[in-house]
């Protein structure tokens, strides 16, 4: 197989990956810092099972890691430089502005610069 196809084949794995709402606001939060469920689950405002869910498929294809420490499980981004694609991503959404607001843009790259 050509190099080509198989670095589009990663890549659309990736994509497929990240391609969910709940999943891009986890790695944008653990790109601040390391986080247990509830404490990303507080601060997305989303049920703890689904954040477990989410960070189990994200641990599945190794974007996260898990370190125990007592019975808390703290998750951290093994390849942080992701998160910054999804803030260059943004560029993308305000040229399409398609029922996106300049606020709610200006608010998204707000957050997620301070990673």
């Amino acid at each position: 197989m050509p190099s080509r196809e198989v670095i589009a084949k990663e890549l659309a794995e990736i994509f497929k990956l990240v391609a969910h709402p709940d999943r891009i606001r986890i790695i944008e939060e653990l790109a601040k810092e390391e986080q247990d469920v509830n404490t990303l689950a507080s601060a997305l405002s989303l049920p703890g099972t689904r954040v477990s869910q989410h960070l189990s498929k994200l641990r599945a294809y190794r974007f996260v890691e898990e370190r125990r420490d007592g019975r808390h499980h703290y998750y951290h981004l093994t390849h942080p430089e992701i998160a910054q694609w999804i803030v260059d991503g943004v560029e993308f959404i305000e040229k399409r502005a398609n029922g996106v607001s300049d606020r709610e843009i200006r608010t998204a790259r707000q957050l997620w610069s301070t990673s």
